[in-house]
């Protein structure tokens, strides 16, 4: 029952909350370039802000079990989750979730009200979805994006930094993205499987508009970290001109994401899948190391 609970958390889904390190490492990585030290206070803050939001959101994963249960043991996949395959119960899963959420709001109480307000909004924001928002095709996915805006304005919380425009809109639409993505995944699912007990809400969605939606918010992504990167006060701050090069790179990551949502209907997640699949884990470390040559050697 340990092993299910710890799988119903899902901790290989924290890599969704690096977001919350996000505007620190957007705040101070230009400044380690100018000065070479390190805030190590707001590092901290950072840091501790991921712990609180990653134990939230596995409140959250497992609340979402709780209530799909009778769904999911009609999905294909996910009836072999714990909670669904009757390996752990109800009652333990609901004694878990409260841990989890008590643990985290307990800590974010040390990282200020403004944080502990962004977990507050991620709860309310998630309740929302399980209970109804995510019946409604597209509002589920808005929703999802919130979650992750929710989780940059954390992190900027938790590590007393401002707030970047182009962190915020980048962040919103690739969630928009990866949010459309697993709506897709799920059609090509669905239809391979030949179920309509999957997901109630797939029933209203036109794959042909999510398509198109999922390859308006790639180019989205794609587009605004362009910007970014050729914006004047980017190019001063890093000291380069050739930041945009790394873009390319950012598009290979759009495009296999797109690839694994359309041509994998086996996998239970695209995004689950990418931080398995080793095209996507490649063009992620090249496009880090990229990073690292423009910034420090041109």
């Amino acid at each position: 029952m340990i092993r299910g609970l710890l799988r119903t958390m899902r901790p290989q889904q924290w890599v969704k909350n690096l977001f919350v390190l996000a505007p620190f490492l957007y705040y101070e990585l230009p400044r380690v370039h100018e000065t070479g030290t390190l805030h190590v206070e707001k590092l901290l803050g950072a840091l501790a802000g991921f712990v609180c939001f990653s134990l939230l959101a596995s409140a959250v994963y497992v609340l979402n079990d709780v209530v799909d249960v009778e769904a999911d043991r009609a999905h294909p996949v996910k009836r072999n989750r714990p909670i669904p395959a009757g390996v752990v119960s109800l009652a333990a899963a609901k004694v878990a979730m409260a841990a989890l959420a008590l643990a985290a709001l307990g800590g974010g109480y040390f990282l200020g009200w403004l944080f502990l307000g962004s977990l507050a909004g991620y709860i309310v924001n998630n309740v929302a979805y399980s209970f109804g928002l995510k019946r409604l095709a597209y509002v589920d996915v808005l929703s999802i994006a919130i979650g992750f805006e929710l989780r940059v304005l954390a992190g900027s919380f938790a590590a007393d930094v401002p707030p970047s425009h182009y962190l915020l809109i980048v962040t919103f639409v690739l969630a928009m993205f990866l949010g459309l993505g697993k709506r897709m995944h799920e059609l090509v699912q669905q239809e391979k499987v030949g179920s309509s007990k999957t997901r109630e809400v797939l029933a209203r969605y036109n794959k042909r508009a999510v398509n198109l939606l999922l390859l308006a918010t790639g180019a989205g992504t794609v587009g605004t970290y362009v910007v970014y990167s050729l914006d004047p006060s980017t190019r001063d701050q890093f000291g380069t001109d050739y930041l945009v090069l790394s873009s390319v790179f950012v598009l290979l990551g759009v495009l296999r994401f797109v690839q694994l949502v359309r041509t994998h209907p086996e996998i239970e997640s695209p995004t689950e899948q990418m931080l398995r699949d080793v095209p996507f884990i490649v063009t992620g470390l090249l496009g880090a190391a990229s990073l690292v040559l423009i910034v420090y050697f041109t």
